[in-house]
This record gives structure tokens, sequence and C-alpha cells, in this order.
């Protein structure tokens, strides 16, 4: 963490990632050229959990005096926005108490409700801090809504109007909620795009990776963050877990367990490094609740976390491709150079995380200490850490990007699988979908909520 937060200050400092060869800003990123600082806001609760604390006040000195979102007149993403910006500073201020970062986060959602505005109240994709005009991406299917996009708004925001007092960001959330519980479920699954206009789905895709991914975190996870009253979140994931299982769920010839992309009836045979967060969320979903589910939920997740371990430990530089299929002469690999690279993801090391947390089996800190052998071998570069574009190559080239995720998500897990229960107890905190920890309403001190 000090290797990748040094170079970013010395290198790239307000700017939002790294380029850790070139040693330079890294200005394609999903936030652009806007000087963001999203390595810095992403990075803090990372830094203040390792009790890194003069990087926690040189971070904060920089979100006091330069995070400024009111002229940044380019197109943002709703989603990204929300999980790392509004997370990461709800995060820092549940964990600190320190006001600034609260009102930093309440401010920059407010820029982001103008993308609500739609007659469904599923929000745009992308919205202008400056104008506030809000639109879908041009290539989402006849331009809908991205299913993990706004359904991986609920926990910051349920929380946002909690420690705020402003109603609205919850009310947001909940016709968010409304309109997916009302909408028509084709096999009880939900596919990845939907119209905000009408309400519909425009495309019979559904996936537990990209796209569809953190809606299904979410749904557990809201029911977990509100001391488990949100009993609607909890009986909607069950149910669309029990359509996941019964439709998508795969075993390979080689016995290994997956979760396969479907799109009009077909089953892909592929699953997304993305995906591989699903052991850690069967495992919370077996755990958190004693129902019909908790069995096969825990079987699933140990089956799910093996296979992802499999994809890590199948390639030359035992570290995962971005996708891997399941074809009858190769498992769990890449066989697409379009799949073969590797860029920081850490959905894996989560489940590791979060099923040593539960299970106490020590392979899971093994396999976690693997990943950081490998990371220090092949992503290390002098100026922090990069992604490869193979993984399968023995001298793998490096992609020159440090993505502001690796500190917030990849670097937290891995200190976390390593460090007592109690720090960040996961009977009192919930991570957002960028591994921001979140307090648990009624279980723990540092909730901080106002009445509204």
């Amino acid at each position: 963490m000090k290797h990748a937060w040094g170079g970013y200050a010395k290198y790239a400092w307000g700017l939002n990632e790294l380029k850790p060869v070139s040693k330079k800003a890294h200005n394609s990123s999903v936030f652009g050229s806007a000087p963001l600082g999203a390595t810095i806001v992403d990075g803090m609760d990372t830094l203040y959990i390792m009790g890194l604390h003069d990087e926690f006040r040189q971070g904060r000195e920089w979100i006091a005096n330069n995070l400024n979102v009111d002229n940044i007149n380019m197109d943002l993403s709703v989603f990204e926005v929300n999980i790392r910006f509004v997370g990461g500073l709800l995060s820092c201020y549940a964990l600190t108490g320190d006001t600034l970062f609260r009102d930093k986060a309440e401010h920059i959602a407010e820029k982001l409700l103008p993308a609500f505005q739609t007659p469904t109240g599923i929000p745009y994709a992308l919205v202008n801090f400056k104008t506030g005009n809000a639109k879908n991406y041009a290539w989402a299917s006849a331009s809908s809504s991205i299913l993990s996009e706004f359904g991986t708004l609920h926990l910051e925001f349920a929380y946002l109007s909690d420690v705020t007092g402003n109603k609205i960001y919850r009310e947001k959330v909940e016709q968010i909620r409304d309109t997916l519980k009302n909408a028509p479920k084709p096999k009880g699954l939900y596919p990845n795009y939907l119209n905000p206009k009408n309400g519909l789905w425009t495309q019979q895709h559904m996936s537990m990776g990209g796209l569809g991914d953190s809606f299904y975190e979410y749904l557990l996870k809201s029911w977990i963050q509100s001391g488990k009253t949100d009993v609607e979140g909890r009986e909607m994931f069950d149910e669309a877990m029990k359509a996941v299982l019964k439709h998508m769920l795969q075993t390979s010839p080689g016995g290994l367990l997956y979760i396969s992309d479907l799109k009009y009836d077909k089953l892909e045979q592929k699953m997304d490094a993305l995906a591989c967060f699903a052991g850690g969320l069967f495992g919370l979903g077996s755990t958190t609740l004693d129902n019909d589910m908790s069995q096969m939920y825990m079987r699933v997740a140990e089956g799910i976390t093996n296979t992802c371990h499999e994809a890590y430990n199948r390639s030359t530089t035992k570290l995962a491709p971005e996708s891997f299929r399941f074809m009858e002469a190769v498992e769990a690999k890449a066989i697409k150079t379009s799949d073969k690279y590797y860029i920081l993801r850490p959905e894996t090391v989560e489940s590791y995380f979060t099923l040593w947390r539960l299970t106490k089996d020590p392979k899971y800190r093994q396999w976690g200490w693997d990943v950081v052998e490998a990371l220090e071998k092949y992503c290390k570069a002098e100026a922090g850490y990069s992604g490869l574009r193979n993984v399968y190559t023995a001298q793998p080239t490096k992609d020159d990007v440090q993505q502001s995720f690796f500190l917030a998500e990849m670097l937290k897990y891995l200190y976390l699988l390593f460090s007592d229960d109690s720090l960040i107890s996961l009977d009192e905190w919930v991570f957002n979908s960028e591994a921001h920890p979140l307090p648990i309403k009624n279980h723990n001190a540092f909730y901080r909520g106002k009445q509204s």
C-alpha cells in the first residue's frame, strides 16, 4: 500500500490514476482527465484501516482543499462515482466521525440526482456534473440502463439519508427497488438491460459477472446493512438466487462449479473474473440467515471460490484472466486473446477473505498469499502496481495502469485476510461493491445516523 500510494503521490497526485511504469497520470480512466483524485478518495479507508496516518492526513487535506465537482463539464458514470466517491467518503465518515467526509459525499450525491429524472425512476448511466444533463451509454442495448449500475446504489444512498437526515436519497433507491420488484422476470431472472422510460427489459441476457453482478450483492447487503429489517431485499435476493442456481449454475466435466452467462436461453459456458465475488456473497447468504437455502449457498460459495482459484492456478503467472471458459478440453482458462488480460481485479480475493472469516479454512489464507507473491513478481513496477496483458506468458507485458480499486479493494481485502476478525468485523460492517466498509444499523456504534 505504501508503494502504490507513494508512486501515485509522487507522479499523479490529485489526478485519477497512475501509470506506474511510465510514471505519469493515467487520463483515460473511467473518470477521464478531470482532476477528481480518484485514487485518493478510493484509497483513504484502506490507509486508515492499515494505520497509515500520515498518508491519510495527506489525503484528507487534498479532499478538503481540492475535491470540487461543481465545474466538471463531462459525463461521469453514476455507478462509478457512487461506489468509489460516495461510498469511499461515507466509509471515512463512519470510521472517523469527521463531518468533512459526510458533507463531501452528500455534495457529490446531489450531483447524481438529475440522472434519476426518468418516468420509472431508473437512473441514466451518465450525468454531466456541470449541466445536469443525463443519458445512457450509446452501446447499451436500445439506450437501456444497466442492472449492475442502477442496482448498486442502495447501500450508499440509504446510509446517506440516515447520516444527513435528507430522505431524498433513500426515496430514490426505494423507487428503483419498487420498479424492479414489479417488473416481469423471465424464469425468475433479472436481465442486464432495462429501458428507463417504460421499465421493460430490452435483452434476454443474464449474468452474475459484468452488467449484472453487484445488483445481487446489494439485495443481500441492503438487508444486512439495515440490521436485517429490510426483509424485502433478502426475499428478492433468495428468489433471484433460486433462479440463478436453477438456470445458470453449471458443473464442468472436471467437476468445477461455475455460474454461466445466459443469453436467450443459451448458456455461454464462460464466467467473468468479476463474478468471482459470488463465492463470498453466497457465503454471506448462507451464514446470515438459517433458511432452506443455507446449506446449498455454502456449497456453492466454496465451489465457486475453488473454481476462481483454479483460474488463477492454471495460468503461468498465477493470476486469473478477465474471463474464462469451460469447454471439453479447456476449463477455467481464457481462450480468446481478448480475455487473457488481468487488471488487478480483486473479486477472487474478496471471496477468500469472506470465506476465511466465515469458515476459518486455512487454504483461503494460503491462496491469498499466492496472490501476494504473484502481484510482487509480475505486477510490481518502479512506481506502483500494473495490470498485465496476458497472464499465460512467463514474461507478461504490463498494461501500465494502477487502478484505483487496487488500493480500495485488493490491498484492503488482502490486509484483512491476514488480520484479526475484530478489525472490520463482519458482524458490524458490510462492504460496498468497491470494498468500502459501511456500518450495520443497530450493530455498530459508528453508524452515526440522524433522526430525520
